[in-house]
């Protein structure tokens, strides 16, 4: 009788342990979304299985679309939202159902975003914002309560007056971030050298006109922005001026606290900006020349403190970090391959792991778990 017993209870140890490993697994499993320039041979967005802790990805399945160059899932990643960076009146913005089992989207609709090129793109579940580079302006659309689009509700203009008379001769906006209290929209609003402001409606389906901005030093093109996970700080990078500039963040109002140089060469192709989800390093790529990423450590009042730099392929113009922060993959738009690095965790510089992911003109990369 015991040898039964003994036999049923080791099945049961084995099923609780393969049933513990395949948790694990299916924590450390990610979907991975591609978007791409379709001037070549990539033809729209690419998912992929990713997994966290061994750097390994999984090819799944991919969607026409016309250069996809930056999309965004939803918080619960059932919906996708893509941008077509055209620069005529096909520039659009796609939404897309997304089916994380399978890794395969489908097209819910797809609006004009009457503003050419627009290469960033925001949400806070009730808005979609575009930001629409060529254009110069910031496309507001409403959405269903299916995810689809609704309607371009309102469209603001960005402005000029910086110096740069072969950068800044018009107006570009390059990108929108919701506030961490979900109150403001800050833009960066390239060719005028500042940030705006625009407040939130209450119910969180609208945006009012801006009501302020906030200057940065002459000549810098600011492009992209990020905020710290406790809300408290924010980090811009700009284009021309190689520079990141900490602001403290404070019921809508931005205070500079510091501006530290990013790009050592004057390249004046600085591009993106990220956090390490422990909060304690800051990244930024540079393009155009000495393509890179520079390394930054936080200091407990928020400012940075040079950490390293690690050169990569060529143009990297978006990265990203696994939610674990233990990789971070950079798409180098014209070495057509997606690096996979491993960060270290205590000092916060990169090693390659060799592990690339190769497909034609990789320009941005999202993780939905």
């Amino acid at each position: 009788m015991r040898k039964p017993i003994l036999f049923c209870l080791m099945g049961l140890g084995m099923a609780a342990c393969t049933s513990h490993k395949t948790t694990e697994n299916q924590l450390n499993e990610l979907n991975m979304l591609i978007g791409t320039y379709t001037n070549g041979t990539s033809h729209g967005i690419y998912t992929f299985r990713f997994n966290q802790q061994t750097g390994q990805s999984l090819a799944l399945d991919s969607f026409a679309l016309p250069n996809p160059s930056f999309l965004i899932p939803s918080a619960d990643g059932t919906h996708v939202y893509a941008v077509s960076e055209m620069n005529d009146s096909t520039a659009a913005l796609s939404a897309l159902d997304f089916d994380k089992q399978s890794g395969r989207l489908s097209l819910a609709n797809t609006l004009p975003t009457q503003g050419e090129d627009p290469c960033h793109v925001s949400t806070n579940g009730k808005l979609v914002l575009t930001a629409n580079y060529s254009g110069g302006s910031l496309s507001v659309f409403s959405l269903k309560t299916d995810g689809s689009l609704d309607t371009l509700a309102v469209r603001f203009n960005g402005s000029t007056g910086g110096p740069n008379p072969e950068r800044q001769p018009v107006p570009h906006i390059h990108c929108s971030q919701f506030s961490p209290d979900g109150k403001y929209v800050f833009a960066t609003d390239f060719s005028a050298d500042r940030l705006l402001r625009f407040p939130v409606m209450a119910d969180g389906k609208g945006l009012q006109p801006a009501d302020a901005a906030f200057g940065i030093e002459a000549d810098s093109g600011p492009r992209h922005l990020t905020f710290s996970a406790d809300g408290k700080h924010a980090y811009l990078i700009s284009e021309l001026s190689g520079k990141v500039t900490v602001f403290a963040y404070e019921n809508g109002k931005l205070e500079q606290q510091q501006s530290i140089v990013a790009d050592h060469i004057s390249a004046r192709g600085s591009a993106d900006i990220h956090l390490s989800p422990d909060s304690r390093f800051l990244y930024a790529s540079n393009r155009l020349k000495d393509d890179g990423i520079a390394i930054f450590a936080v200091q407990a009042d928020g400012t940075l403190a040079p950490a390293g730099y690690q050169k990569t392929g060529i143009h990297p113009r978006n990265f990203n970090l696994t939610p674990n922060g233990k990789y971070l993959l950079v798409a180098c738009r014209d070495s057509n391959i997606i690096q996979v690095y491993e960060r270290d965790v205590e000092s916060g510089l990169l090693t390659d792991t060799r592990q690339d992911i190769r497909i034609d003109k990789p320009v941005c990369i999202q993780f939905v778990p």
